[in-house]
């Protein structure tokens, strides 16, 4: 009797890990269906900007659930992460303007520095929020790659025929904790030769 209990019980454990990983690797695809990154829109008209040096920042967070929604099809602010859209002109042209060692700051009122996050940081940040532990890591890493190619490419120089540049960067909330209309967040640029300091709201 114990032996037959035995064997039902490994055949059973057998068919729920087979039925698992059925389940696993039928669902292909991302995880969330992001909006491909060619169809972003336009900046809005009333982006924060700023400017020095012929280097023109401009710059919007995303502070509401449904632009997230409508971009990620994840709320990112609910996760703790703020996507701010970033666009950089370069209107003198001429001798090109590295951006390799730009670095982007992000200081709320309270002198908190929030952490940029590479995409596959944001992502697993997301998928901890909303308690996603079961997944097909084929989909995980499309997600990842949706995600990469909003931000922003800061490798390549801005030149007088490549003046233009703009993506995302996500950066997290000092303790994680959600998204909640930060007031007098200020994003910071240094690495360039004269510092840029743009306040998002």
């Amino acid at each position: 009797m114990n032996a037959n209990h035995h064997r039902l019980s490994k055949i059973a454990a057998s068919l729920a890990l087979a039925l698992l990983l059925s389940f696993l690797t039928s669902c292909a695809g991302s995880l969330f269906r992001v909006k491909p990154a060619v169809e972003l829109p336009a900046l809005p008209a009333a982006a924060r900007s700023t400017g020095t040096g012929g280097l023109v920042l401009r710059a919007a967070p995303l502070l509401t659930d449904e632009e997230s929604q409508e971009l990620f099809q994840a709320n990112l602010p609910l996760s703790g992460v703020l996507p701010v859209r970033v666009e950089l002109n370069y209107e003198t042209g001429g001798v090109p303007l590295e951006l390799k060692r730009a670095r982007f700051h992000l200081r709320d009122s309270s002198g908190h520095e929030w952490k940029l996050l590479p995409p596959k940081q944001a992502v697993a940040r997301i998928l901890k929020a909303n308690d996603i532990y079961l997944y097909n890591p084929q989909s995980r890493k499309q997600f990842e790659s949706e995600i990469a190619a909003y931000g922003i490419d800061l490798k390549t120089p801005l030149t007088n025929s490549d003046n233009r540049r703009q993506g995302f960067l996500f950066f997290q909330t000092p303790n994680k904790e959600p998204v909640r209309n930060p007031n007098e967040v200020v994003l910071y640029v240094t690495g360039i030769a004269q510092r840029l300091e743009l306040p998002l709201n």
